[in-house]
C-alpha cells in the first residue's frame, strides 16, 4: 500500500507513514542515529516511529523538524476553512465547541395543517 485510505487499518496507516518518515531520511543519506540527536530523542524512538509502532505525536514533531520537513504536517492536516456565510451565522466568531443534533418534532402540530378554530365566546 503506497496511499493513505478510508479502507486501511490504523496498523497499516501507522506502517505507511513509518515508510515515508525512513525514506525522507533516506533521501537527505542520514543515520537514524543523527536524526535522533538533531531531533533530540532516542534512537529507539526513531527506530519505532519507522517502524509504525505507533511513536508520539511529538516524536513525530521533532523527527520531521529535524529532517526540516515540519509543512508536511500542513499537508497532513490542512487548517480547516470557514465559510464566510457560516462565519457570518457565527457573528465573525470561530465555533467553539459542537451543537446538539436537533430532535425531529414528533407531536401531531409540527406541519400538519391547521383546522378553523371557532370563534371564542365570553360567557
Amino acid at each position: 500500500m503506497d496511499k493513505i485510505t478510508k479502507h486501511a487499518t490504523t496498523d497499516e496507516i501507522l506502517a505507511l507513514i513509518g515508510e515515508r518518515l525512513q525514506r525522507l531520511r533516506l533521501r537527505q543519506n542520514r543515520t537514524a542515529a543523527d536524526v535522533a540527536t538533531a531531533a533530540g530523542v532516542s534512537l529507539m524512538s526513531v527506530m519505532r516511529a519507522e517502524h509504525g509502532e505507533n511513536a508520539t505525536m511529538e516524536t513525530i514533531v521533532r523527527v520531521l523538524r529535524a529532517l526540516d520537513q515540519l509543512e508536511a504536517l500542513d499537508n497532513f492536516l490542512p487548517a480547516p476553512i470557514v465559510s464566510p456565510l457560516a462565519l457570518a451565522r457565527l457573528g465573525g466568531r470561530a465555533r467553539q465547541r459542537a451543537g446538539t443534533p436537533r430532535k425531529p418534532r414528533t407531536d401531531r402540530t409540527s406541519h400538519a395543517p391547521h383546522a378553523p378554530r371557532a370563534p371564542h365566546k365570553k360567557p
